[in-house]
């Protein structure tokens, strides 16, 4: 978008490839994909709107295909020559009149006018801090690649810590029979259990919200129609949930109820404390396990920041727009959103915006209006949700979509045309 709009940019990488969370195996140690890893959202929501995925691709495209995806993506937009590679950036200080000093990998120091953090938030595991100690093995799901790596998941007492995707998808996994696994699965506040798949379609294919109806009535809309998707973990032995469907993030996994179904995995509550092998649990009950898999979540974590001057305790990160900190008009944040049912025609909504700052045909509010903003939208996309720093960061797709779109850009550009441009558009990019 940037250099649609002819702006210079210089594109920092700290590995040596593209990619990302999607990178298997990559080597900056930031993705967190496993071997058998297939995206949950389906191609028809996931693809960028200017870069189709291809037809050939299935549904649910391998974490393989995924990054093919992203490297045709880049070939087609001419973009690796402005990304500099295993450089990523160490230190980002503020100038007093504005713009950047960035020290990169290289130890070099340069400076930039505006600056663009897209660093990204599943990288950082966050682990349960539960009360005890366990002398068993335990990781986190990042550091999870297969059941013989970096453990041997083989003849072994395993406990699983969480009820998210990730969590679901290494259950199953790890509870197959031919391993000769027993897989316990813990959750503390449970989850709505969604299929991909319903009437021979994916499933988020009939997941559309509209900004022209309460968003609240269309919730309850789909509170009333879940049991049709066999949804209520507790169908499964699960706790029930502590929240209303959809008041927090659901869970997608055709095998997770089939096998908890089929006494491969065993469901629990939350862990009451540790105790050497033993784990006791809140409903009374104990077991000895040899490996804790903590599927827990991550922190959004900006290492190149100092911590006085932005951070995002319990993974809170008030912005406008899920983008601008007021006050600070020369940076901007990319892609720090839960954003349901798709992320990346989410970034690719941010990146229109981002490009038309850029250039000097958008101008943002005052700060006390970003403000209030920032509020109004917080209680709009997260009001409703459980307060976890998991769900600090929801947002529907097609609300925010639409709310860029059709208001908040072509406001942006009258207040540009009316006030001038903003002072980022006379700097040399």
């Amino acid at each position: 978008m940037l250099t649609d709009y002819g702006i210079d940019v210089t594109t920092f990488e700290s590995s040596d490839r593209i990619g990302g969370n999607w990178a298997f195996g990559n080597p900056n140690g930031h993705s967190s994909a496993y071997r058998s890893l297939h995206i949950d959202t389906s191609k028809h929501r996931l693809s960028f709107k200017d870069f189709p995925m291809p037809e050939s691709y299935p549904d649910f495209p391998h974490h393989t295909q995924i990054k093919d995806y992203l490297e045709a993506y880049a070939a087609a937009f001419d973009l690796k020559d402005r990304i500099e590679f295993r450089n990523g950036v160490v230190h980002a200080e503020r100038l007093p009149g504005g713009g950047w000093e960035l020290e990169d990998q290289a130890g070099e120091r340069r400076r930039f006018d505006l600056l663009v953090v897209g660093n990204g938030h599943h990288w950082d595991p966050r682990t349960a801090d539960f009360p005890g100690e366990f002398t068993g093995e335990s990781i986190h799901s990042h550091h999870y690649i297969d059941p013989h790596d970096p453990l041997d998941f083989t003849g072994r007492r395993i406990l699983v810590v969480g009820l998210g995707n990730s969590a679901a998808d290494i259950a199953v996994e790890l509870s197959s029979r031919s391993l000769q696994n027993t897989v316990t699965l813990s959750t503390r506040s449970s989850a709505w259990i969604v299929p991909k798949y319903t009437g021979g379609l994916p499933a988020d294919k009939y997941y559309v919200t509209t900004p022209y109806l309460p968003l609240a009535w269309q919730r309850k809309f789909l509170q009333k129609m879940q049991f049709m998707a066999g949804s209520n973990p507790e169908l499964y032995g699960l706790p029930a949930p502590n929240h209303k469907f959809f008041e927090a993030h659901p869970t997608q996994s055709v095998e997770l109820p089939l096998r908890l179904g089929s006494g491969d995995i065993t469901p629990k509550g939350d862990v009451a404390r540790l105790d050497g092998a033993t784990v006791h649990f809140v409903d009374g009950t104990s077991s000895d396990f040899d490996v804790i898999v903590y599927a827990t979540g991550y922190n959004i974590t900006f290492p190149f920041f100092d911590p006085d001057f932005i951070s995002a305790p319990e993974n809170r990160l008030p912005l406008f727009k899920r983008m601008f900190k007021p006050g600070l008009d020369d940076l901007v944040f990319m892609g720090f959103a839960q954003a349901t049912p798709t992320l990346f025609p989410f970034v690719e909504s941010q990146a229109r915006l981002l490009a038309a700052y850029a250039a000097g045909h958008y101008r943002l509010p005052a700060d006390d209006d970003m403000e209030r903003v920032i509020l109004e939208d917080q209680q709009k996309y997260t009001g409703h949700v459980l307060d976890r720093p998991r769900h600090t960061q929801q947002v529907d797709y097609f609300l925010y979509e639409h709310d860029l779109r059709v208001k908040e850009i072509p406001a942006g550009r009258r207040r540009a045309a009316r006030d001038g441009p903003p002072v980022l558009a006379g700097r040399a990019g």
